[in-house]
């Protein structure tokens, strides 16, 4: 089977470059199309990423910012050509979709990180940027988003979503049904060590920006009087440091996988007080034997067993969600948990259990349309 791969861009390996880079080890021949690239980050990812015009601009402004670029990805997409390809697969944030509109008769299997959620949620795009050209701008950029997807959308093969609360945007936004493939976490590197044991404080890990809520987290630990380590970094890093003054609370930066193995190893608990997609580091820290505080919504309803791999916490009104933290804090027991069953919970979200459930989806969309 010839199978081609699509991505919206590659400027820094997370978790939809993840996606992409298994799906390229389930089909190694494959092409893998993505418009703007960095080719720093290219040298380690896929000998098969095709590019053009729009990359060689980005290394032209010393990589510097995409943003600029993101604009012109849709009628660039629409212009490929994916030849004799049996099925083209799209990785799609925001623009990506727009190569279904490419593949013609070719059938299109399309993995929805989400639909664009800051060009469809007007709060998020908000506390993206402050100033009033940036805001222009960026719902300038939502329109076209918004009209990609939903021309695309009616075209699309089989839609796949990367959690139940994606395929819920699905069906509000673009009107179709999806079924659910949760993305690959390296569960193989993330793993307990009994040599590492349980230290008092909660992590909270992943990139400082509005939408995952640190602000809750650290405005939460301060009022529970509980040590809390914030590994990781992004835009809203000095506001988080100014609101945790006096606090318990320690700042690590960005660290090495290993350093960040060590953190999920030791922690009490992980901690997700933002609505995630899905949420790939509350499941490398399960994978550690590590229970998860979370906010109960999204992503989290699907990773997180609460009463045997971590807890929920409703969502609120900001000071009743800090509250609510505050007293998970005060009386969490991280003994109460299982490690065993958390790991083997944890298991399930392999990269081996992802290309699976993918090569199934493919065999199956192909099936059904030779059969139709």
């Amino acid at each position: 089977m010839k199978l081609a791969i699509v991505h919206e861009r590659l400027t820094e390996v997370a978790g939809s470059e993840h996606v992409v880079a298994e799906l390229s080890r389930e089909w190694p021949d494959a092409p893998v199309t993505i418009p703007i690239v960095d080719q720093r980050v290219s040298a380690s990812f896929s000998p098969q990423v095709r590019t053009g015009p729009l990359s060689s601009a980005y290394r032209m402004v010393g990589y510097r910012s995409y943003a600029p670029l993101l604009p012109l990805v849709p009628a660039w997409l629409r212009r490929r050509d994916f030849g004799s390809a049996d099925a083209v697969i799209v990785s799609h944030h925001a623009f990506s979709v727009a190569a279904v509109n490419a593949a013609a008769a070719i059938p299109t299997i399309v993995y929805v990180h989400s639909p664009a959620r800051w060009a469809w949620d007007k709060k998020m795009r908000r506390e993206e940027v402050a100033s009033l050209p940036g805001r222009l701008a960026l719902d300038a950029l939502s329109g076209l988003a918004i009209r990609t997807e939903l021309t695309a959308a009616p075209k699309i093969t089989t839609i796949v979503a990367n959690s139940a609360a994606v395929a819920q945007r699905i069906r509000r936004h673009w009107n179709r049904e999806s079924q659910v493939v949760h993305p690959p976490v390296n569960v193989a590197f993330y793993t307990p060590d009994a040599a590492e044991t349980r230290e008092d404080y909660f992590l909270l890990a992943g990139r400082l920006v509005g939408y995952k809520r640190p602000d809750v987290a650290i405005r939460a630990a301060a009022k529970a009087g509980v040590k809390l380590v914030i590994a990781g970094d992004g835009r809203d890093a000095a506001r988080c440091r100014k609101l945790a003054a006096g606090g318990d609370i320690t700042f690590v930066g960005r660290v090495s996988n290993e350093e960040l193995r060590s953190l999920y190893r030791r922690a009490k608990a992980m901690l997700m007080p933002g609505e995630e997609d899905f949420g790939i580091t509350p499941v490398e820290a399960m994978a550690c034997g590590t229970p998860v505080i979370a906010l109960g919504v999204g992503g989290a309803l699907d990773s997180v067993v609460d009463g045997v791999t971590g807890s929920f916490v409703a969502e609120a009104g900001d000071d009743e969600m800090v509250s609510e933290f505050a007293e998970k804090f005060a009386t969490f027991d991280s003994h109460s948990f299982d490690p065993v069953a958390i790991r083997t919970h944890a298991e399930q979200f392999s990269p081996e259990a992802f290309r699976r459930n993918m090569a199934e989806v493919v065999t199956q969309t192909l099936a059904t349309r030779r059969d139709g």
